[in-house]
């Protein structure tokens, strides 16, 4: 290995790792604020990119259909709910249109746009609409009764939203996998290396949103009560700040990025239904390094984890993903050393 390769390599490593850090950073925030180790975090990345190529195609996209069905079963969950509490009519009514009105009004944008042959920017944001009423709705229908669980509990919940997930998706999308075009074509030279314009924009993509959250949280009344969630639960329920609002809104942030995630690496891989896990774990391994607490060191986790992945692909092609996913054992075993203790 020269010079050149390995600038290319390292190159290629911290393209990835932006993405990854978008998913880490995502699996932080909802682990802070819910304590839900969010395995299915991925499937967002998959349906972003999925949704994107079948607008492109034309095709009215699998996700409009998902989006809808999820949204009738929480209709259909908060019904069962508040009549066995015996709501009002009224209230169960503003309570079904809150849930319905952005699923069925988004979805029927899609229904009039797909066979348009919109701009790429027009769809991309319209699979970013498709995209984010997932997180707020899945939250509330898995994991919003369970809010008070253990962190055992809500993981193994994780897992059967994951396989819940990678089942509907194969349903929806099929099996046929999709690349989508990039959003910048341009190819740039510097030191004898040549930087994509796909590359570029995932890294200013990236960075402004990673900036964007840290105003949210330092700015915003949201962001200051999510942070206060996060902290201390009871005492944010104790100032008046709702914990199923702060998990809703985390939920919902989450979506954002993954749908945003699936957006940029779509151009650089092709993607299936089940794709989403592989790249959501690699995310979750660079939060681990971070102990699922620390934003900063979730952003280098991250990068560490783009960088492993390139070399190791270079190295020992058949054996990049034991790299990668065998480096969270020592960094598991240092942690649990470091900060021994005995809660789940």
């Amino acid at each position: 290995m020269d010079l050149t390769i390995a600038g290319i390599l390292a190159l290629d490593g911290l393209t990835n790792g932006a993405i990854y850090a978008l998913l880490a950073l995502a699996t932080v925030l909802v682990f802070a604020v819910t304590r839900v180790i969010f395995i299915p975090q991925g499937e967002f990345v998959a349906f972003g990119a999925l949704t994107l190529a079948m607008l492109q195609g034309g095709m009215v996209p699998g996700t409009v259909w998902f989006l809808l069905v999820l949204a009738a079963a929480v209709t259909l969950a908060d019904l069962v709910q508040g009549l066995r509490h015996r709501h009002g009519a009224t209230r169960l009514l503003k309570q079904a249109l809150r849930t319905l009105a952005w699923p069925v009004a988004v979805s029927a944008v899609a229904l009039w746009a797909a066979p348009k042959g919109l701009p790429l920017l027009a769809q991309a944001a319209l699979t970013v609409a498709l995209v984010t009423p997932f997180g707020p709705l899945i939250y509330r229908l898995a994991y919003e009764s369970l809010a008070d669980a253990s962190v055992l509990v809500l993981l193994i919940v994780s897992v059967g939203v994951h396989f819940a997930l990678v089942g509907l998706g194969l349903y929806f999308f099929g099996a046929e996998g999709f690349r989508n075009p990039s959003f910048w074509d341009q190819r740039l030279s510097f030191a004898g290396f040549t930087l994509s314009g796909q590359a570029v924009i995932i890294f200013v993509a990236s960075l402004a949103l990673i900036v964007g959250l840290w105003l949210f949280f330092e700015k915003s009344l949201a962001g200051k009560a999510l942070r206060a969630t996060a902290v201390n639960r009871l005492g944010a329920r104790l100032m008046g700040i709702s914990s199923g609002s702060a998990g809703r809104l985390s939920f919902t942030m989450a979506a954002f990025i993954g749908a945003l995630s699936g957006l940029l690496i779509g151009p650089t891989t092709t993607i299936f239904y089940d794709s989403g896990f592989l790249i959501g774990l690699k995310g979750f391994v660079a939060a681990v390094f971070a102990g699922l607490s620390s934003y900063p060191l979730a952003l280098v986790g991250a990068l560490g984890v783009g960088l492993l992945e390139s070399f190791g692909s270079f190295w020992a092609s058949a054996y990049k993903e034991v790299i990668v996913f065998g480096s969270i054992l020592p960094v598991l075993l240092w942690r649990s050393l470091r900060d021994p203790h005995s809660e789940d």
